[in-house]
């Protein structure tokens, strides 16, 4: 399973040259994520009303061209790794060409996230989250 989501780079994205700035990749990575957890069932504030909270614990992404103001990126999301206090995400960006495909890859990343308590402890996803998560696991397959 993976989801889709698509941003517009911003004016404030990017620099004089209109490219965008690096940090930028990492929250569009955010986009996707919470995209990836709708299209499963549940929202990213639903699961903090029910007192689990993720925290990012690792993140890496290996950029291959860069993204300019005004460009249409496609973030693709899956999640790759599911663990009793930890799940992991890798993510796909690229251009979108004025046709709608896909065009040049920009970036790729993973994200390894932390399960917490309401008091900032590591903690056990619970059952339900867990279950959730290992759908898109299973789906992947």
């Amino acid at each position: 399973m993976e989801s889709r989501s698509e941003i517009r780079v911003r004016y404030a994205e990017s620099d004089q040259m209109g490219v965008a700035y690096h940090a930028n990749y990492l929250i569009w990575c955010e986009v996707g994520r919470t995209d990836l957890i709708r299209q499963l069932g549940m929202t990213y504030a639903q699961m903090e009303r029910d007192g689990v909270l993720l925290a990012v614990a690792d993140a890496h992404v290996r950029f291959h061209a860069s993204a300019r103001y005004d460009d249409v990126v496609r973030i693709v999301t899956r999640c790759t790794g599911v663990r009793s206090r930890m799940v992991t995400f890798t993510y796909d960006l690229s251009r979108i060409l004025p046709d709608g495909r896909d065009g040049e890859r920009l970036a790729s990343a993973s994200t390894t996230l932390v399960s917490l308590d309401r008091e900032g402890r590591p903690a056990a996803l619970p059952s339900h989250v867990r279950a959730l998560l290992e759908r898109a696991l299973g789906e992947a397959a």
